[in-house]
Order: structure tokens, then C-alpha cells, then sequence
């Protein structure tokens, strides 16, 4: 039987902490969240008059925010314009029947298509991040990734696929494009100026120095992230592990987001975001 370290002192753990016996401010200047023991936790970086240390209720929500239920009996608040839907991969060469056999990925598209004409009505940024090279990027890739998408004879970044289906994973291409109707909503949500594409050229779409994404949402204000796509413990871990690193709130939506990886990886990702990087909840509890 274990035993409890006499100076245990609870680090992450955060589905199993109850909620706080006082106000507590997290982060100073203009980066803070503020959490209440009413169990909400305010990520609207808004309220810098609430007391830390006081018992104080929290105050009802501004017009500009949006309340959103998550796991482990909290709720969050988050600043409506400073947030955004960031939606990864969910491209035909990962879904589409004809190129790859993905049935849990399949189930995301129904709750994402529910979720974005709410999420754009109340405000919130869609962002579709996805694989997109260029031939001088083909030049500049690390072997480990070339090889991973490499099988034996065939394929490879930027090699002809079959169908009409184009370059893999190459701008422009048909199997870079989002599958079925993905493709239609963003076309939509490009002319509502609500939606935009951002290219990647590794798993994590927050790699590198001055990347795309995170040009985007420093110059946008943007600082609270809801997360979906494929695969979840790989191009979508990676970017939400990277926000994290970066400062931005993460929260994944469980029912938007799966693996084609052997049982434990999906679990594994929504046992860490939960417990170690920040929130989890469904499309339920925004829509």
C-alpha cells in the first residue's frame, strides 16, 4: 500500500481538486484567470478588480462573454472575441472513405457542423488548421517526418495520389481540401469573414518561430482556444501541448476530436488536457 508523502504538495491532478475555498487569481499584468468557489473559473482576462483571497461571488456575465461548462464540476468564462474554434486536419487524405478507414474521426463531423453557425453567431473565430506544403517546403522537412508518411514503394509528401486526389497533402490538392461538407461550411464561413485556413507543415500547427497560427492570434487578440479534429494524440495534441507551452487557454471538445492509434491514446489525451493543460467539454455545452 502506498503511502502519502508527509510534505505532499498536489500538483495538476485538477480533476480531482475541489474547487477553492476562496477567491484565487492564477498569472498578473494582463494574464490572469480568476477562480471563484463557486467553481467558475474566469478566463475573460477582464475582471482584474476581483480579490484574491476573498470569498466574494462572482459577478453575473458581460454581453461580450460566454459561460461554458466543463469537466470536473466546473464551469469556465471566456471573453467571446478573444476566443476561437480551431478545428485540425479534418482533411479528405485523413477522412475520406477512399483513402483512409477512419470511422471515430467520421463522428466528429456531425458535432463540428452543429457547432460552427452557433459558434460564429455568438462570435467566436473558426479556424480550420491544416496540412498544406509547398515544394520548397518538401526540400526543408526532418527525415522523421518524411519517413512517417513514407510506405514502403509508395506515397510520401508531395507524390501523386490515386483517384484524382492530387499531390499528398499539398496545397490546393483534392485530399488537402476538408472532407465532404467541412469543405462546403468553410467555404461558407470564408465569406461570413468568420472563418480562415491556416497552413502547416508539421504536426503541431503552433511549430516554429512566428508561425501562421500564432501570428493570427497574437494579432487578433485572440487568447482562449477550443480544440477538434484528427488525430487527437498527434497533430491535435501537438498543437494543443504548444498552445499551452505559448500561454493560451486550452480547452479540448472530446466528442469533435479522435485517433485511428490503439485504445488509450483518445484517453490519454482527455485525461491530460483535463488534468494537466486546461479544460474539456463536448459541443453540447456550447451550442
Amino acid at each position: 500500500m502506498s503511502r502519502v508523502p508527509l510534505h505532499d504538495t498536489p500538483i495538476l491532478g485538477m480533476a480531482t481538486r475541489p474547487p477553492v475555498s476562496e477567491t484565487t487569481k492564477y498569472g498578473a499584468g494582463t494574464s490572469f484567470w480568476i477562480e471563484y468557489p463557486s467553481g467558475l473559473i474566469d478566463l475573460s482576462r477582464s475582471n482584474d478588480t476581483a480579490l484574491s483571497g476573498s470569498t466574494q461571488e462572482c459577478p453575473q456575465p458581460s454581453p461580450e462573454q460566454l459561460d461554458i461548462p466543463v469537466e470536473h464540476n466546473r464551469t469556465i468564462r471566456v471573453d467571446r472575441k478573444s476566443s476561437a474554434i480551431v478545428i485540425i486536419d479534418m482533411q479528405n487524405f485523413f477522412l475520406h472513405p477512399d483513402l483512409r478507414t477512419h470511422p471515430t474521426g467520421l463522428t466528429c463531423v456531425d458535432p463540428i457542423l452543429k457547432l460552427l453557425p452557433v459558434a460564429r453567431e455568438r462570435g467566436l473565430r473558426i479556424l480550420w488548421v491544416n496540412w498544406g506544403l509547398t515544394d520548397h517546403e518538401l526540400k526543408t522537412l526532418p527525415p522523421s517526418l518524411i519517413r512517417g508518411f513514407l510506405k514502403p514503394g509508395r506515397g510520401g509528401f508531395g507524390a501523386e495520389l490515386p483517384g484524382g486526389f492530387g499531390r499528398l497533402l499539398m496545397r490546393g490538392a483534392l485530399n488537402s481540401e476538408l472532407y465532404g461538407p467541412l469543405q462546403e461550411e468553410f467555404v461558407k464561413g470564408e465569406k461570413l469573414g468568420t472563418d480562415i485556413w491556416i497552413h502547416k507543415n508539421r504536426m503541431s500547427g503552433l511549430w516554429g518561430y512566428q508561425n501562421a497560427l500564432d501570428l493570427y492570434l497574437k494579432e487578433n487578440g485572440i487568447t482562449t482556444l477550443f480544440f477538434g479534429g484528427v488525430n487527437a494524440d498527434q497533430c491535435v495534441l501537438g498543437t494543443f501541448v504548444d498552445a499551452y507551452y505559448r500561454g493560451y487557454d486550452c480547452i479540448l471538445l472530446k466528442d469533435a476530436t479522435a485517433t485511428t492509434s490503439p485504445e488509450g491514446g483518445y484517453a490519454n489525451v482527455v485525461y491530460n488536457a483535463g488534468n494537466s493543460y486546461g479544460f474539456v467539454t463536448t459541443t453540447d455545452a456550447i451550442v
